[in-house]
């Protein structure tokens, strides 16, 4: 997933169709010149209908489309035929699509299944005909009701990204480079921060056929809880993952102070993310000898723990093991 085709936010106005008029008609025929009321009902205007498409991972498809119009009912007619309902319109959307409406900021619904669907803005009822109103006083009624309006408004599509695996750490931490490893990802990799400004999704593959979803989310620096560095912009996609795979180099000056600031930002930005299992990998353990591991080790926090390296492969299948047992434990 390239870094430009990464779309996790838009905002599109829509409006349903409106519903047809009930019709105002009598029956009149050659034998029969005093009829009764025979105006048919309006049709249904068209819904807007989300779909939930598990073959999506981002929003790139609809960050052009700046409206949507779903088509009117058709008014009734005579002899009580009911007009046509207007045409709905599907939007696929990626499973974590949150919408919002954008003048309220109130939260409408989330799509989380492939193929769920739900109706954004429901088309407008149809009008009954005057052949619902006749009575034993009013066997001439020479109205009908009219076809309810549109629903209308700008809404904002929000995309938090669901996985089964969310990685965390600071820039440069070799997260990418993991991803790149365990999956058929290909991530852009450079010994510099801030090389990923995207997520980037990675398919595990697991023993027996068996396999899990892995996000690599752009770095975390301290402040990011409250905007600094990418911050914001990509501390929602991990509220969606089910394990927190917190990932620190072993060149760092001290694993557990880092351990405790990744921490820290996420419990400011979500309290809630501390409830998620977490696991610690110690990167670029190819650097290291047994005794610098044995002194390490001493002072890690105590959680699941393991040292790793992406470049010769040490302990990575020992990885997915851990992160299997947490995913299914």
């Amino acid at each position: 997933m390239s870094e430009s085709n990464f779309i996790d936010y838009i905002k599109i106005f829509c409006r349903s169709g409106k519903g047809g008029a009930g019709s105002v008609h009598f029956r009149r025929e050659k034998f029969i010149p005093k009829g009764g009321p025979d105006g048919g009902d309006g049709g249904r205007g068209g819904h807007i209908i989300l779909k939930g498409n598990r073959n999506l991972w981002t929003l790139l498809h609809l960050r052009y489309m700046k409206h949507i119009y779903a088509d009117n009912g058709q008014n009734g007619a005579g002899a009580l035929k009911t007009g046509a309902d207007g045409e709905d319109i599907i939007v696929e959307v990626p499973l974590g699509t949150i919408v919002r409406h954008e003048d309220t900021g109130e939260i409408l619904f989330e799509i989380t299944k492939h193929e769920e669907t739900k109706i954004l803005a429901p088309g407008g009822r149809g009008g009954q005909g005057n052949n619902h109103f006749k009575s034993a006083t009013n066997q001439t009624p020479r109205y009908a009701q009219p076809g309810e309006p549109a629903t209308e408004g700008f809404y904002s599509f929000e995309l938090k990204i669901l996985a089964d695996v969310g990685l965390v750490g600071f820039p440069n931490a070799g997260k990418s480079t993991l991803l790149s490893v365990v999956s058929a990802a290909k991530p852009k990799i450079a010994n510099y921060p801030f090389t990923t400004l995207t997520p980037n999704l990675g398919i595990v593959s697991y023993r027996d056929n068996r396999s899990f979803v892995m996000a690599d989310i752009p770095g975390i620096i301290e402040g990011a809880s409250e905007g600094k560095g990418l911050g914001l912009r990509f501390l929602r996609h991990i509220e969606r993952n089910s394990v927190l795979l917190f990932m620190i180099s072993s060149d760092s000056k001290n694993i557990r102070e880092e351990y405790h600031v990744l921490l820290n930002e996420l419990r400011q930005y979500n309290p809630e993310l501390l409830d998620k299992k977490r696991v610690l990998a110690v990167t670029k353990a190819d650097m290291l000898d047994d005794e610098l591991i044995a002194e390490i080790k001493q002072d890690l926090p105590d959680m699941p723990y393991l040292f790793v390296s992406s470049l010769t492969g040490k302990n990575i299948n020992k990885l997915k093991d851990l992160l299997w047992n947490e995913l299914t434990s």
